[in-house]
């Protein structure tokens, strides 16, 4: 179920509010462009300027509006471990069919801290949890050996979305786990390395714009159709560079927006619109790949 492309979703935004328009939109846009599942309320989604009752609600209406034709993964991590066990219950309870469950930021835990941590979430919870590690944005790394620990206590501990930017932690996790662990890309550039050596897929930024493309990438890698894979990752390599020309998500939400994908490409403070002359590149890309005319 969470193999193959997966979309890092923009949580769309109108006068200060969710745009629920918008928000079931993009989500019928991924169901027909053969997204494999949806994460709401991630990184990309904003999820830090999110109040408690608006990550409730855009994780309520995903499941609704996905009404069961695209699996829904739901950003319910947090530093506080209680809050993430609150809010990964009332994903359970709302129906989403997974969560994805970053390492605590900002805090810093220790090692045992990070176990502790996600011990406690998983028996406080039934849902499948994919943990989430991103030492560039929460300060601290979870090692695999961590991690391999978590795998084999906790059965609904299913796999790790492994941001690091370092191709070699997938052998390295597989080595402590099974070849059935869900290791999942969280940078589009490294998705096909990551796949050649047992990835299972990608969370995506890059899926936004092009689901139909990133969703024929992750076929043809889990077939072994590497050539094929490849002639797709090289043709949009410059768009996964172009869409982190400035802080995620600002470069993919602008052009979610520029395409008419999104009323409004509002997004919260303190992420702001885009420097100029980095949307002109963003523009030049998506015209060279006739996302915009």
């Amino acid at each position: 179920m969470f193999y193959g492309s997966i979309v890092a979703l923009i949580t769309p935004f109108k006068d200060g509010s969710l745009d629920r328009k918008s928000l079931k939109r993009l989500i019928e846009f991924h169901i027909e462009n053969q997204t494999d599942a949806i994460v709401v309320a991630g990184t990309t989604g904003e999820s830090p300027t999110l109040t408690y009752e608006e990550h409730e609600l855009l994780i309520e209406l995903a499941v609704e509006y996905a009404d069961k034709k695209i699996p829904i993964i739901a950003g319910t991590g947090a530093n506080s471990t209680h809050e993430a066990i609150l809010l990964t219950k009332f994903a359970e309870k709302v129906g989403a069919d997974a969560s994805l469950q970053v390492v605590p930021y900002y805090n810093k835990p220790t090692q045992e801290g990070i176990y502790q941590h996600f011990k406690a979430i998983a028996e406080e919870t039934n849902i499948p949890l994919i943990l989430y590690n991103i030492p560039s944005r929460t300060g601290v790394d979870m090692l695999p050996e961590t991690f391999a620990r978590l795998y084999s206590d906790f059965p609904n501990i299913i796999g790790i979305k492994e941001a690091t930017g370092n191709v070699a932690r997938v052998s390295e996790t597989i080595s402590l786990t099974n070849e059935n662990v869900v290791i999942l890309s969280g940078d589009d550039a490294l998705t096909l390395p990551m796949m050649a050596v047992g990835a299972k897929g990608v969370i995506s930024v890059a899926n936004n714009i092009i689901p139909k493309e990133i969703s024929q990438m992750c076929r043809f890698a889990l077939e072994g159709k590497f050539d094929e894979a490849l002639k797709i990752h090289n043709q949009y390599w410059d768009l996964f560079k172009v869409l982190f020309i400035e802080t995620n998500p600002i470069p993919v939400k602008t052009a979610a927006y520029l395409m008419g994908l999104i009323e409004s490409g509002e997004l919260r403070l303190p992420l702001y619109y885009m420097n100029s002359k980095n949307e002109e590149k963003l523009k030049e890309v998506l015209k060279k790949h006739n996302l915009i005319s």
